[in-house]
């Protein structure tokens, strides 16, 4: 039997009228991987921030296992400014850093009479090679420069540094609050496969679903002010949901109907004292109750009619952008598509954000120039734009915008019923804006966009903050939406759903143009590494040949006539391998094949790659006697 760490038992907590769960219990022990996931606003953060002791609660209890060492990763971390990112290492309050800390104040204070102790707790600890834990892990993290202020660090370096902070210590149960927000996709899955690894136990929450799908091992799902509980990834999450959605929208249905029959009853005996009466009444109030439960609405889609948009969308010419040495774009030319549904990808500070904003007209090109289209109406969802009156009510901030929205056909959505389809209940429509979570304001954000029925969305890292229901809602609304998309993202699984090809920025001006998804672009990228480094193998072998052998090959004159066959027909063979190759290249890139086609003629062109760098490696071979 697995060692319990935690648990919960009838846990409530409120903030004012608003309950945002209610007697919830549940465990972790050792070696369960748990993620946590819930609508924005329903208390994940918060529940996380209680069990860190970061945050009260109302009633119920929370027991750790004595001596636990527990780690905790907030989703928006923040240090003192003028700090370096080491000194930022020793500040996690661990107590792996109290006791160096202790031991410092010591050898300054020049009174040794604890000396011995804390040498003890020390050694015991491991603290002396702290340092050097944290140096090792933040250059896994590609946090180099140790020395550099807090001030200096981006967003994602932040992140890491937060995230270094963690893992240093070696916890037994981490806890970590959208560990993938502002990382990179290689960060992302870097931290995937040590997760994956260890043998850490944690508790999660993420919109990531593939993160949570190889990750996790069960999902705690907070639902109506409780908790629910599937024994299994989030694939296997998704299968049971939907069931219990199925049943409880059944149940709600029965309700109702049972509740017409009993409110009848009661209309008619009013003045009913019996015993029988009286649990009948008391029955009618808990039916009334289950009635009036919000029934789930499923998978509905929203289909927009979008305003008109002509065949010229826009066309980038050379463009050229550098900051200092750093080169953004050099020469860029590109014709976008009607009805194209574009993604960008790359690592930090490689120059996604800025194509955007240069796109919109924020930054200036040092060259060239976007001549966009007449008919093109953006939509942009920006990393910063989230700015609101935080005294006006929800209901208000999207009624300045448009009273109703057109989605063609003689169909009208009024805003409050486009508010409902992105989770927002008519009792959440009419509060103040600065009562919402901050995933909430994000999801508010992104009805402002999308309700203005733009023809050209442009989405700069949309699913930071958003729950995963939110998440569905916006990939339904992309797939039908009668326009263009240009998505900035680090979620693999948006990107698989919404894009169909993409542009991967490599740094330094290289930009890669590639025909398909996010999964095919990544099994791209991992056969041309495995290339790269088996003709960096080869190379190396080749240079360190034992000098025997170099003589012994030396010695050899001439072919034999096998080997002369054998060179003719590779002579021949190379040739029409290679020719095979481009036309699988110009057939993929030519943007009419479908996903299966598309993996198929990738598969292929792998499998081309290999014979035509093995078919060659022995033609040099073999002419070197010719």
């Amino acid at each position: 039997m697995a060692t319990p760490y935690l648990q919960v038992d009838n846990l409530t907590k409120s903030f004012g009228d608003l309950v945002l769960f209610e007697d919830i219990s549940f465990g972790i022990a050792e070696g369960q991987r748990i993620g946590l996931i819930a609508k924005n606003g329903t208390g994940k953060t918060t529940l996380l921030n209680i069990l860190s002791a970061k945050e009260s609660y109302d009633s119920g209890s929370i027991v750790f296992r004595r001596d636990l060492k527990v780690a905790y990763l907030e989703q928006d971390p923040h240090y003192p400014d003028d700090i370096t990112v080491l000194e930022a290492c020793f500040r996690s309050g661990t107590e792996v850093t109290e006791v160096i800390a202790e031991y410092e104040r010591v050898m300054a204070s020049g009174n040794h009479d604890k000396l011995d102790d804390i040498l003890q707790r020390m050694d015991m600890l491991k603290a002396w090679d702290y340092e050097q834990r944290a140096k090792q892990i933040l250059s896994q993290l590609k946090i180099n420069n140790f020395d550099q202020k807090i001030s200096q660090l981006s967003g994602g370096q932040l992140k890491r540094v937060a995230l270094a902070n963690v893992l240093i210590t070696e916890p037994e149960l981490i806890i970590l609050d959208e560990p993938t927000n502002h990382l990179d996709l290689d960060m992302t899955e870097w931290l995937e496969e040590y997760l994956q690894r260890s043998r850490l136990s944690l508790l999660m929450v993420t919109h990531d679903r593939y993160f949570l799908d190889r990750v996790c091992s069960e999902i705690i799902e907070i639902d109506q002010k409780q908790i629910f509980q599937y024994k299994g990834n989030y694939s296997y999450f998704l299968e049971k949901r939907e069931e219990r959605m199925n049943s409880q929208n059944s149940e709600i249905d029965r309700a109702n109907n049972l509740l017409r029959k009993e409110l009848e009853w009661m209309r008619r005996q009013p003045q009913a004292r019996g015993t029988k009466a009286k649990s009948r009444i008391d029955a009618f109030y808990d039916l009334e109750k289950k009635a009036q439960q919000q029934r789930d609405a499923g998978n509905v889609r929203l289909e927009m009619k979008g305003s008109y948009i002509g065949n010229k969308i826009f066309e980038a010419k050379h463009i050229y952008k550098a900051f200092g040495d750093l080169k953004i774009l050099e020469d860029f030319n590109y014709v976008f598509a009607r009805y194209e549904k574009m993604g960008i990808v790359g690592n930090n500070g490689t120059g996604k954000s800025t194509f955007i904003k240069m796109l919109m007209g924020e930054v200036t090109p040092d060259k060239g120039e976007f001549d966009i289209g007449e008919t093109v109406n953006f939509g942009y969802y920006s990393q910063d734009g989230l700015k609101f009156n935080e005294e006006m009510k929800v209901i208000d901030v999207v009624q300045d915008i448009a009273e109703v929205i057109d989605l063609g056909n003689g169909n009208r959505l009024t805003a409050s019923q486009f508010l409902q389809h992105f989770l927002f209940s008519p009792e959440k429509q009419h509060n103040f804006v600065y009562k919402l979570s901050g995933g909430e304001k994000r999801r508010l954000y992104l009805c402002t966009v999308l309700i203005k029925n733009p023809n050209f969305l442009v989405l700069d890292e949309p699913t930071n903050d958003l729950d995963i229901m939110t998440l569905n809602i916006l990939e339904e609304y992309l797939q039908s939406f009668k326009g263009c998309v240009i998505v900035v993202s680090h979620d693999r699984y948006f990107m698989d759903k919404v894009v169909d090809h993409l542009l991967a920025f490599s740094g330094n001006a290289k930009i890669k143009d590639f025909p398909g998804n996010y999964t095919q672009y990544r099994e791209w990228k991992e056969v041309q590494e495995l290339i790269a480094k088996e003709a960096e193998s080869t190379a190396k072998a080749k240079d360190e040949k034992p000098k025997q052998e170099t003589k012994k090959t030396e010695e050899k004159k001439k072919l034999s006539y096998k080997e002369k066959r054998e060179f003719e027909e590779l002579d021949a063979l190379i040739p029409k391998l290679e020719t095979e190759k481009t036309q699988l290249e110009t057939d993929m890139s030519s943007g009419t094949l479908s996903n299966d086609e598309l993996l198929a003629k990738s598969a292929r062109i792998s499998e081309l790659i290999d014979e035509i760098d093995e078919k060659t490696l022995r033609w040099m071979e073999l002419s070197e006697w010719i």
